[in-house]
């Protein structure tokens, strides 16, 4: 990461995947530094495939993360309703292409049955306890989903709590 870079401070989104139902879910910060700019980003964001939504979510400049979102879209289209495949194939082009190795970003994405991490590093990680999460708030969301996974709330509401 640039030095010049300010960092993701205070982002926060989360896949939960539970009894047949799968989120993501975000805050709405968008920081520059420690300084936050706005409260109401849309950070999760619908993309279709071959009449299926995927849905996605992601951590990172939005500039960044709007291209890789593009990119998966196209990689959908060329194989519809393979979420999998389209996510590896991404991964695979972002860690190789010149361009996009210097991206800023991390997407979590889903097609309502799978869930997915993709990192620029070339990973497509399928969480294993069913709860994922990336930003700087990635880690203390990740731990309170993975505590509410016994509860009796669904899907949605470990992701909002």
């Amino acid at each position: 990461m640039s030095e010049d870079f300010p960092g993701w401070h205070g982002t926060t989104i989360i896949g939960v995947k539970k009894d047949g139902m799968v989120v993501i879910a975000g805050d709405g910060q968008v920081s520059l530094g420690q300084t936050v700019i706005k409260g109401s980003a849309r950070k999760v964001r619908r993309l279709t495939s071959g009449g299926k939504d995927v849905i996605a979510g992601f951590a990172g400049s939005t500039a960044d993360a709007f291209t890789l979102l593009e990119r998966l879209e196209a990689k959908l289209e060329a194989a519809p309703g393979q979420l999998a495949r389209a996510a590896i194939e991404l991964a695979k082009d972002w860690r190789t292409d010149k361009y996009l190795q210097k991206l800023e970003a991390m997407l979590i994405v889903t097609d309502g049955t799978g869930l997915y991490v993709v990192t620029g590093a070339g990973d497509v990680l399928e969480p294993e306890h069913d709860v994922t999460a990336i930003g700087s708030g990635g880690n203390y969301a990740l731990a309170a989903g993975r505590g509410l996974m016994d509860s009796d709330l669904d899907a949605e509401e470990i992701a909002r709590k």
